[in-house]
């Protein structure tokens, strides 16, 4: 009998950081600016993305010293995730995974192709822009229902 794939027989908190690492199929949904309605709480996303964000390749350029230059980049645990998991995208890996439900089919982990997030229109690849000279002002009207 085949062995199970590590995401279907161990909890978040049981995977070694190389597996939790590798839950992420790069869709970089949570690097879009979001904004939360104060009196609902609800999350709207944006079309503007995160300044370290590498548009063309939906990876951060600066992965590893990300929080301390985006002061407001969440960093997911297996501690934290449960309690900011609602700022997460709704086809988030992590997310899915901490509600018990399974990684969606173009997950590379279940097909084997990195860009099927992509190919599938599940990534923001060609549907951002930078936040960079963007005034916050101007980002209710850059809400997009998209990222859901």
């Amino acid at each position: 009998m085949p062995q199970q794939p590590f995401w279907r027989t161990k909890s978040l908190d049981e995977m070694t950081p190389d597996e939790w690492e590798a839950l992420c199929d790069g869709c970089a949904k949570c690097c879009l600016v979001k904004l939360e309605d104060e009196d609902t709480g609800k999350v709207h996303y944006t079309d503007a993305a995160c300044a370290l964000l590498d548009l063309g390749k939906c990876r951060c350029t600066d992965y590893s010293n990300r929080q301390g230059r985006v002061p407001d980049c969440l960093g997911l645990t297996p501690e934290n995730i449960h309690r900011v998991k609602y700022w997460m995208p709704s086809t988030c890996a992590y997310r899915l995974l901490a509600d018990g439900k399974s990684l969606p089919r173009w997950h590379y982990l279940e097909c084997g192709d990195r860009q099927a997030v992509h190919t599938s229109g599940h990534s923001v690849l060609g549907r951002c822009v930078t936040e960079t000279g963007i005034e916050t002002d101007d980002l209710l009207g850059r809400i997009v229902e998209w990222p859901r």
